[in-house]
């Protein structure tokens, strides 16, 4: 009997989730459960549908694709992750990659194995070499709250607007962000934006 392995696209792109449910529908084993457009939704998903694996774009609003991932870990640790991007990362599948490559990537992610896109392993090396100044580190350091505040400011949300989205007061959002500032030595918002944009928390277009 065909075991089937439930996927769900977790994509801010409604033309790029149709995209790749179209690649997978004709894969009789692979069934797509699901669709989120962001990462809270994402783990709402999850919790409905049950997924095997998990199609996870890094660049989505109220909570990235990173997050939402270390959360889904923690909380549903049989569940695969793939993360998604459009930049050459390690461990992520490039959104060019074609339909048998999706494919493949799916499986291994259901037999719990790892799996790096083609086009990701010489651009792995370079990322190393443009990160060596430290800024990865910086970023681990940041607790889960003050990266979701960071992504918030960088998506060009008021103090209110991210305390009214978080249930918290707005004096808790300026405490994160001061310490964001102090503990990233970045003394602007503008530096913030930028950071995150480098971090993959935003794309340049938002």
């Amino acid at each position: 009997m065909m075991t089937v392995i439930r996927v769900l696209l977790a994509e801010d792109h409604a033309l790029v989730r149709a995209g790749f449910r179209a690649l997978l529908q004709d894969i009789p084993d692979i069934l797509v459960v699901g669709e989120a457009g962001d990462g809270e939704e994402a783990l709402r998903l999850v919790a409905e549908t049950q997924p095997h694996v998990v199609l996870m774009d890094i660049t989505m609003p109220r909570l990235n694709g990173l997050e939402a991932t270390a959360r889904l870990k923690k909380n549903f640790p049989q569940v695969c992750v793939i993360i998604l991007s459009m930049h050459s990362m390690a461990e992520y599948l490039l959104k060019d990659s074609g339909s048998a490559e999706l494919e493949a990537a799916i499986r291994a992610a259901a037999r719990g194995d790892a799996y790096l896109s083609q086009g990701v392993v010489k651009p792995v090396v370079m990322d190393i070499s443009q990160h060596a100044d430290g800024e990865l580190d910086s970023f681990r350091r940041l607790t889960p709250r003050q990266r979701q505040i960071l992504q918030l400011i960088a998506e060009g949300h008021t103090t209110k607007e991210i305390a009214r989205m978080l249930n918290v007061k707005t004096k808790t959002v300026e405490v994160h962000r001061a310490q964001l500032m102090q503990r990233l030595d970045i003394h602007d918002v503008a530096g913030l934006v930028r950071y995150a944009i480098r971090m993959g928390l935003v794309s340049p277009e938002q």
